[in-house]
């Protein structure tokens, strides 16, 4: 009994130890990930990886891949990025001889500063879940497999040309008008943005300790949770912007989200048809961003915080939502968003030139 007593301690010691040196080994990865995204270079983090492994080079390639993208995207938009940071959080870890199965959270901050304009740096947050199998070698810890769903997975081929500044630049508009005493406000946008972000997740910059508003199902594993987070920003009774409720749009706690708080298409033409919001411009980014007759700063010279961002992939079908909550320093539209987590991110980032972006405005007054 005395021999068992003293084993299991030990024992117990020693799979702590295995796992500290484990942790330490992932924060070296992602911050040394973080990193590659300042510099493009794809020294700092190959050695993390197997290159006899077909699994290993994917994951490799995916994350060089991501870099190439982000340093190609900041190069079109004329900004630099000046810092990075990373935070992860373990949530499950299971260890099988040589390897151990786990998933953690990621959240990552990243700092940019415009090269002929503003030199405040803005900063953003990106929040991400990921699935690893990690191997060990000769006493060292490598990435055999890794997954997750990636906002800034982008072909940096496809990024579309970069525009004049005097083509986009707006002033950013302040986030509540005072209403009328014959027209009542209706839809809150100070509400909306305070809302967005509180619970934008996972993402660096978001409140409520990094957790979706536990009120509401989280639909990231069924479709995607995008229009759930959007519909909750409109229409939570107590937190959201105002809008009431309908046999159509609704969430209850035994039946979820009907379809039109849960379905992209959906929730866009319960918005539109209703009269909550009105279409200011579809288009491709070009499109969106040109001066015009009709915009003569640009579209997004119409949106205002707490107005949305739909993005269509395929002909007529928008796959994802994103709410406005500000505009940087030099102007330019900055979104939160679910499935991907995300807080105050420049607006066409992780999309490319082929994308059709819807902006909707939503209406203020009844």
């Amino acid at each position: 009994m005395l021999l068992t007593a003293l084993l299991i301690p030990s024992a117990a010691r020693a799979e702590d130890a295995g796992k500290e040196e484990v942790v330490r080994f992932l924060n070296q990865l992602y911050a040394s990930r973080a990193q590659s995204l300042l510099h493009a270079e794809p020294r700092p983090i190959s050695p993390f990886y197997i290159a006899a492994e077909k699994t290993s080079r994917y994951a490799l390639h995916h994350e060089l891949r991501r870099t190439e993208y982000m340093h190609a995207w900041a190069e079109r938009r004329n900004i630099e990025f000046v810092h990075a940071g990373s935070e992860i959080h373990i949530t499950q870890f299971k260890r099988q001889a040589d390897r151990i199965k786990l998933s953690l959270t990621q959240s990552l901050k990243l700092s940019y500063v415009y090269k002929n304009g503003a030199r405040e740096p803005q900063h953003f947050g990106v929040g991400t879940r990921h699935t690893l199998t990690l191997k060990q070698l000769d006493g060292q810890w490598y990435v055999l497999k890794e997954w997750y769903s990636d906002p800034l997975e982008e072909d940096p081929k496809l990024i579309p040309t970069w525009l004049h500044a005097q083509d986009h630049v707006r002033i950013p508009m302040p986030l509540a008008y005072p209403a009328s005493a014959s027209r009542p406000v209706k839809y809150d946008r100070a509400k909306a943005v305070r809302y967005a972000d509180k619970y934008a997740g996972l993402a660096w910059g978001a409140g409520n300790g990094h957790k979706y508003n536990s009120k509401y199902k989280d639909y990231s594993g069924r479709g995607g949770d995008c229009t759930n987070f959007s519909s909750q920003i409109v229409g939570d009774p107590h937190e959201g912007a105002g809008l009431r409720m309908t046999p159509t749009w609704f969430y209850s706690r035994n039946e979820g989200g009907s379809t039109a708080w849960i379905r992209t298409d959906s929730f866009k033409n319960y918005l539109l048809y209703q009269g909550h919001g009105a279409l200011i411009r579809r288009g491709k980014y070009v499109d969106i961003m040109k001066s015009s007759s009709r915009f003569p700063k640009g579209a997004f010279a119409e949106m205002k915080p707490g107005d949305f961002v739909g993005y269509e992939l395929k002909q007529g079908d928008i796959d994802h939502f994103s709410i406005i909550v500000g505009f940087d320093a030099n102007g330019y539209p900055l979104v939160n968003s679910h499935s991907a987590d995300r807080y105050h991110v420049p607006w066409d980032l992780g999309w490319d030139k082929s994308t059709v972006f819807w902006l909707i405005h939503m209406r203020d007054h009844s």
